[in-house]
């Protein structure tokens, strides 16, 4: 499950993931993250379901850290998809990629819902879901 973690002001110096991960033994994958000193947003993938997912969730909620769970991703249309590859270089995490025949791919498993590659696809073939 992927979770994303919005730090307010405060938290950001804190080892709160770091804390997380030693209270519960689950390792969390960082996909993405934007951290200022004041304020910062973590992507996480965190490969537990369940009591220990809730765990995971509620430890992090407890220190102050919203958590927002990232439940779908994108849809690319392939009717309307015209393979420019505009999509992607944006992708913070190399969820899209071009195959041998030019066509557009979408890893659902590495997408975190940026949608960078909704903006960007000059004939809309890209929508969240």
């Amino acid at each position: 499950m992927k979770l994303r973690l919005s730090y307010p002001t405060g938290k950001v110096p804190n080892p709160v993931l770091s804390q997380v991960v030693l209270d519960t033994k689950v390792m969390l994958n960082i996909l993405e993250a934007k951290v200022t000193p004041t304020t910062g947003e973590v992507t996480v993938d965190a490969p537990v379901r369940g009591a220990q997912l809730e765990r995971v969730i509620s430890l992090f909620e407890k220190q102050g850290v919203h958590v927002d769970r990232i439940l779908a991703s994108v849809r690319i249309d392939p009717d309307k998809c015209i393979s420019c590859g505009a999509c992607v270089s944006p992708c913070p995490v190399q969820a899209i990629r071009q195959n041998t025949n030019w066509d557009v791919e979408l890893d659902e498993a590495k997408c975190i819902k940026c949608l960078l590659c909704v903006d960007t696809c000059p004939v809309r073939a890209i929508a969240s879901t």
